[in-house]
């Protein structure tokens, strides 16, 4: 399985999260889930308000655009994106 896949005009993402980095970035592919690096702390919720604000900001979309489906409380996630605007640059997406 890769790290992401279209369904439809959303684009699902298979995410490990890096909380308490030092600044929040892509770290890279590994495996079959894209790193992401994110300076917010794994406690009530934040880190993942960070990811969804922090993705919303990468594919130009709407905070309420982006869905975490599953792995609510693990460093692995699936999250939904829908109808992504952009798509960073740093990553190979097959194209």
């Amino acid at each position: 399985m890769s790290w992401f896949r279209r369904d439809g005009s959303d684009l699902i993402l298979q995410v490990r999260v890096q909380p308490r980095a030092s600044r929040d970035a892509i770290a890279g592919v590994m495996g079959d889930c894209l790193k992401i690096r994110l300076t917010a702390p794994p406690v009530e919720g934040k880190a993942n308000n960070h990811l969804i604000a922090y993705l919303a900001e990468l594919f130009g979309v709407p905070k309420n655009h982006v869905i975490l489906e599953r792995g609510d409380s693990s460093k692995q996630k699936r999250l939904r994106i829908r109808t992504p605007k952009k798509l960073p640059k740093n990553l190979d997406w097959g194209t």
